[in-house]
């Protein structure tokens, strides 16, 4: 897909070989306003979107409809007033058409990561000359209904004659819209299913090279009773994820898994304990109250946290993966330091730090090109492996991990819960892991809190019935474990 939108990553690293067809005919982008003006459109993983601007903005971004005014008509068309209303009225149209009924004059910041995925594939829909549309997982943040409509969107712009490139890790979509499939692993085809034929497991064996086991294995361990965290009365202003009135109880050594739809807060418990976003209530880690909103201090006192924004919260992308997995460590607890009398002369300990980041490389098995390769250009499992890394250099008697497989391979997946069970089970460390993918919690937790509307709708066991999990879901069960 860097190929075909024509990123710069691919020229700065020697090119290609090979050709690409257009319609037919040879097609060479050096940029991706080439691509772009051949009517090629890109649906990003991670968010292309301007947070300052209005949606209206973003929508027609490079593409403004302009209008004379008194100085344009003098000094020529470079100076041409933004039609507004033309512009509000074509991602008015262009909103409705991938079913998205918010306000086009809003800003963007704040926006639910749903909505954000919706306007960017409205701004795709909104080019007149659009050939082929590139989504690259497109439904890694969605809920099951909006990924649902996000398919059936697909299937009306297929059916209006444009090209579709879809990529992603969700195999029962791939079956459900997919004309052809080409799998791919390590930079090669292999192989061709037809979409009519074959199943998930066989795809994912396809993938992985082997045997397709979904998750890790769940550990028969019953933890302690005592309890690391309390929380009571938790509320957290998380846009998108608020979070009301949550008591809850983490016993020491267990992994707690935390699920639910997209939007009823999930995601906030962890990002306002860890001071993200602000929160109230009171919150007790190893017997000592934890002050919320102080970020610093959660990380100085034994919390670590993963989240589920890689690019916003959990990377520096530009920066090189051994800075990444050090940075946390090296400011809350001052590792990777050379000894000084004065604190704040003491210099970073380059050696100390590769030498970590290559133990981490190889414990975690980062494919990378060595410690100093830059965050962004490593894979989306491989970034989440960094993050835990990063994580896992704080010693922390308790983590938080939220999404850990949002947006990687099935392998990937495989390596990124087995990491988080050994973490717990060879380094006592306490887990609370929040993610849509239900199966994989209840193959890694000992119990699944469900949250919907913000509040705690149900802790069972994960080998409860699948339907006490739906129930809790839509708010209409209150079952204990």
């Amino acid at each position: 897909m860097n190929i075909l939108f024509g990123m710069p990553v691919i020229w700065e690293t020697g090119g290609y070989e090979g050709e690409v067809l257009l319609g037919g005919a040879p097609a060479r982008f050096h940029s991706p306003a080439e691509a772009m003006d051949a009517g090629i459109g890109m649906v990003h993983q991670e968010f292309m979107l301007l947070p300052g601007f209005r949606v209206a903005e973003n929508i027609k971004l490079n593409r403004e409809p302009t209008r004379p005014n008194p100085a344009s008509r003098v000094l020529g068309p470079k100076l041409e007033s933004l039609d507004v209303p033309r512009m509000r009225a074509d991602a008015r149209r262009a909103l409705n058409q991938v079913g998205l009924g918010i306000d086009e004059w809003i800003a963007v910041a704040g926006l639910p990561v749903g909505h954000m995925q919706f306007i960017e594939i409205a701004r795709e829909v909104d080019k007149a000359n659009l050939k082929l549309l590139i989504f690259d997982e497109p439904t890694a943040v969605l809920t099951e209904t909006d990924a649902e409509k996000l398919l059936a969107i697909m299937r009306c712009l297929a059916a209006k004659g444009h090209a579709i490139l879809f990529i992603t890790h969700r195999l029962d979509e791939v079956l459900a819209v997919a004309d052809r499939i080409t799998v791919l692993r390590d930079g090669e085809v292999v192989g061709t299913p037809d979409p009519k034929a074959t199943t998930v497991v066989r795809i994912a064996e396809l993938m992985v090279g082997r045997p397709a086991a979904v998750t890790a294995q769940r550990r028969f361990f019953a933890p302690a009773t005592e309890p690391v965290l309390g929380i009571e009365n938790l509320n957290v202003d998380m846009p998108g994820e608020r979070v009301e009135d949550v008591t809850l109880a983490v016993r020491r050594g267990e992994i707690l898994g935390i699920g639910g739809l997209a939007g009823h807060g999930k995601l906030g418990i962890a990002n306002g304990i860890m001071g993200l976003y602000p929160g109230s209530g009171r919150v007790i880690f190893d017997k000592a109250l934890l002050p919320l909103n102080e970020p610093r201090l959660a990380l100085e006192r034994g919390l670590a946290f993963v989240s589920e924004d890689r690019r916003g919260v959990g990377l520096l992308p530009e920066e090189s993966i051994e800075l990444n997995i050090a940075l946390s460590a090296l400011e809350a607890h001052g590792r990777f330091l050379h000894p000084f009398p004065i604190q704040p002369l003491r210099v970073v300990d380059h050696r100390a730090m590769r030498a970590h980041a290559l133990e981490m490389i190889r414990a975690l098995d980062i494919r990378t090109t060595g410690p100093s390769q830059q965050v962004r250009r490593l894979s989306g499992g491989n970034q989440q492996k960094v993050c835990v890394a990063r994580a896992m250099t704080l010693e922390p008697r308790l983590l938080f991990v939220s999404e850990p497989t949002r947006g990687i391979d099935v392998g990937a997946k495989q390596r990124v819960l087995e990491i988080l069970s050994a973490l717990n089970r060879d380094h006592d460390v306490t887990l609370v892991v929040t993610s849509s993918e239900l199966a994989e919690l209840r193959a890694i937790s000992d119990r699944v809190v469900i949250v919907c509307r913000g509040r705690i709708a149900a802790v069972l066991p994960p080998d409860a019935p699948d339907a006490d999990f739906g129930l809790a879901m839509a708010g209409e069960s209150a079952k204990a474990a």
